[in-house]
């Protein structure tokens, strides 16, 4: 396969603006609109945003290792795009609830699920993983784009009950070529529903650039269907932080949905399956590692004058414990039982299922005791 370029036309160079607060140095740059949003964003704060990016590039890159021993049957990687999830997920309020793709382990973790617990079902041990009632985060969806349509029906579901939540979906931008996307952002604001849709744009939808899929800015898109929306550079974390509290703000007013695109980069692969040097060259990946949202922010507090040392130490620690306590969880999780797979698939008894339930383990039976069908 030809490696293929992202860079069919300047998507910076109409549409919306893409706020920036931190350049790549990490230098701070004044905004109007934005820096009302950070006022209690203090030294201590950057020091938890950033032991957060840390820990959540830990975890990824050891479940990709833990792919890659066997331990995992696959992983999608999140590397370059945790200042888009922790960013975010850090401005949202704990009834808000939660709508992820399969690449958001950061804001699951942030949310509260175990580590292990979401590994879990990457390693076929559960299919869900977590409680969503428990978290207010529902379990990650696989069909591109879903979780847009579960988003904007709870929301009208917050609307009918007069409730103050809001209903949050990520997805990346190839999501937003599914007819799933689209139909939630007409519903959503046909309903004036309480929803925010928050689009990860890493460039690549697996070998996709882009470029290709859309002409325009995708946050250009939110204005057809009448959403506000915003743009914003994904690696820059206050800036993120910043704007998902902009949008949820004028979500929570009543003023009607909303539509984020955090533009961001894929560093690794599209899952572990597959080999993004097919059709991506060196000099692009090269380019958007100038841009580390990790890198930036301890810039930035080394700029402030900070204790830079200290905090990397203390997201070191973090990261390294989370590491082996993840490491110890899968390694010791049990199989499910056959039964497991007939668990939960309905809330009253089902006689269909039970049937199916029976012929199952005398079919397992049947390996036990030698006989055939």
């Amino acid at each position: 396969m030809p490696i293929v370029s992202t860079q069919r036309m300047d998507l910076n160079a109409v549409g919306l603006p893409t706020h920036q607060l931190l350049t790549v140095n990490g230098e701070r740059e004044p905004h109007e609109e934005l820096d009302p949003y950070l006022r209690d964003i203090d030294e201590a704060a950057l020091g938890d945003f950033l032991r957060d990016m840390m820990v959540l590039r830990r975890m990824d890159t050891e479940a990709t290792a833990l792919q890659r021993q066997g331990e995992l049957g696959l992983w999608a990687p999140l590397l370059g795009q945790e200042a888009a999830q922790i960013g975010s997920v850090r401005a949202t309020q704990s009834e808000d609830f939660i709508f992820p793709s399969y690449r958001e382990h950061g804001v699951a973790w942030a949310r509260g699920v175990k580590a292990e617990d979401l590994l879990s079902v990457w390693r076929g041990v559960n299919p869900s993983g977590w409680d969503p009632n428990e978290v207010n985060i529902a379990c990650q969806q696989i069909v591109i784009g879903s979780q847009a349509l579960h988003a904007a029906g709870y929301a009208m579901g917050i609307k009918f009950d007069g409730g103050n939540q809001v209903a949050l979906s990520y997805f990346g931008d190839g999501a937003t070529s599914q007819g799933d996307v689209n139909e939630a952002l007409v519903f959503a604001a046909s309903y004036q529903a309480p929803a925010l849709f928050f689009c990860q744009n890493n460039h690549w939808a697996i070998s996709e650039p882009v470029g290709l899929q859309s002409r325009t800015q995708l946050a250009d898109r939110a204005a057809g269907f009448g959403l506000a929306a915003w743009r914003v550079d994904g690696n820059d974390v206050l800036a993120v932080h910043a704007v998902t509290r902009a949008a949820l703000e004028h979500v929570r007013s009543g003023a009607g949905p909303a539509f984020i695109e955090a533009v961001t980069y894929r560093m690794g692969p599209h899952t572990t399956a597959d080999d993004p040097t097919r059709y991506r060259d060196e000099a692009e990946l090269e380019h958007w590692r100038t841009k580390d949202p990790i890198q930036r922010l301890t810039k930035h507090l080394q700029l402030l004058g900070a204790d830079v040392k200290s905090y990397v130490q203390r997201g070191e620690q973090a990261a390294d414990e989370l590491a082996a306590e993840l490491r110890r969880a899968i390694t010791s999780m049990p199989d499910p039982q056959p039964t497991a797979l007939f668990a939960h698939v309905y809330a009253e008894p089902h006689a269909a299922l039970a049937q199916a339930e029976h012929e199952y383990l005398q079919y397992l039976e049947e390996f036990e005791t030698g006989e055939s069908l």
